[in-house]
């Protein structure tokens, strides 16, 4: 497979060329050959979200890459066409309408942020592209209440993860919560995850604290909970804010359980915030745990990441957009030679009980919501995650 983008983009990031990433970019944006099937991929590659970027965009390419290695689908090459948003609302808005006037881009894979694809369905950009958007890297609520037709979620939604964490804290008598959430729609959306939850079993939130979106600075987020004397906090968080507040929450003297929602890597909160300050750290997660190789489809994620991506570490976010590629990937296939938007969409809601192997899903034409399954891991004294 082409995936000469890729490769320029993230060499662009290394050097610090914003020039050459443009470059990459546009080049990205040229001529294709008539025997490729485009897929579409908006993600942040700088920014704060530059390190969770790059894992989606690897999930999707080890899977793709296998993919055409076996002649493809239906004789055609998948291409990967990325573009990077920084994680900035007008950059995704914008980036996906210039993919979605290509009329090769079949469908769309893999994008990032709650607040971001949020404004997506508000402007009415992807209605008015037609164009499924398969494994988004988010559990927004926003983007699955009220139903829209457009949006394929793999994974399990921000409401789901904090009902299955305030069950197990309350269930310790932890009742003594306290929210750190990010100022946007993600944060809000993990936020009123938490009150539900809490209101359920007749019980309201001792703190809430936010952030400002794209930063970490939480130092006031820090004063206002370490004040509130919690058993636990329940951050909605990106890596970078997630670990500040870890580090200078424990510095601080704060001593509740903390758990942090699904999209952080729990290898970069360690390294930025230090393993006396992680160690403990509570991660709900809504995929199968990709370190044992206990699954088929863990085997099969582990074995292509070893062979298209050496060196490349076992991840949890690239392992959710390898799943995300499968589910396409099928879908493209039950859309038979020469795929339109619509007939990909079809093919999707087709997906009814597919076992991908080990984790089932199920879509239908009034159903876009894959998969439900929560657990909760935990980052150990030496830096890794345990069920």
């Amino acid at each position: 497979m082409k995936f000469w983008f890729l490769t320029r983009a993230l060499a662009a990031l290394r050097s610090g060329s914003v020039r050459a990433l443009a470059a990459a970019a546009l080049c990205a944006l040229g001529p294709l050959h008539a025997a490729e099937v485009v897929i579409g991929q908006v993600a942040p590659l700088t920014g704060v979200l530059a390190s969770t970027g790059e894992q989606m965009v690897l999930g999707g390419k080890i899977y793709f890459d296998a993919v055409n290695a076996q002649g493809g689908v239906h004789g055609a090459t998948l291409h990967q066409l990325v573009v990077d948003d920084g994680y900035d609302v007008a950059k995704t808005v914008s980036r996906t309408r210039e993919l979605l006037a290509r009329p090769e881009v079949v469908a769309l894979f893999g994008f990032a942020g709650t607040a971001n694809i949020t404004q997506l369905l508000k402007d009415g950009v992807l209605a008015e592209g037609g164009a499924a958007l398969v494994a988004p890297y988010t559990g927004g609520e926003s983007l699955r209440s009220p139903f829209n037709p457009w949006i394929f979620h793999v994974r399990a939604g921000y409401v789901d993860e904090a009902e299955h964490m305030v069950q197990q804290l309350t269930t310790l008598g932890m009742n003594r919560i306290a929210v750190m959430y990010q100022d946007d729609g993600f944060g809000q959306s993990g936020l009123e995850g938490v009150q539900a939850a809490l209101a359920r079993r007749k019980l309201q939130l001792v703190a809430q604290a936010s952030y400002p979106r794209n930063t970490d600075d939480v130092a006031a987020a820090v004063k206002t909970i370490v004040a509130a004397q919690v058993h636990a906090v329940i951050m909605i968080a990106v890596n970078k804010p997630a670990a500040a507040f870890i580090k200078k929450y424990r510095e601080a003297g704060g001593g509740a359980q903390l758990y942090n929602i699904s999209v952080v890597n729990p290898a970069e909160i360690v390294r930025l915030a230090g393993l006396e300050n992680a160690h403990g750290l509570g991660i709900s997660q809504v995929v199968p745990f990709p370190y044992q190789p206990k699954l088929p489809v863990v085997r099969e994620y582990q074995q292509l990441l070893a062979k298209y991506a050496p060196g490349a570490e076992v991840n949890y976010t690239s392992f959710e957009e390898f799943l995300g590629a499968k589910v396409l990937v099928e879908a493209l296939r039950r859309a038979g030679p020469a795929p339109t938007r619509e007939r990909v969409t079809k093919a999707l809601e087709s997906l009814q009980k597919w076992d991908l192997g080990g984790l089932v899903v199920s879509y239908s034409p009034t159903n876009r919501i894959g998969s439900r399954s929560v657990e909760v891991t935990v980052i150990g004294s030496t830096g890794r995650l345990m069920k």
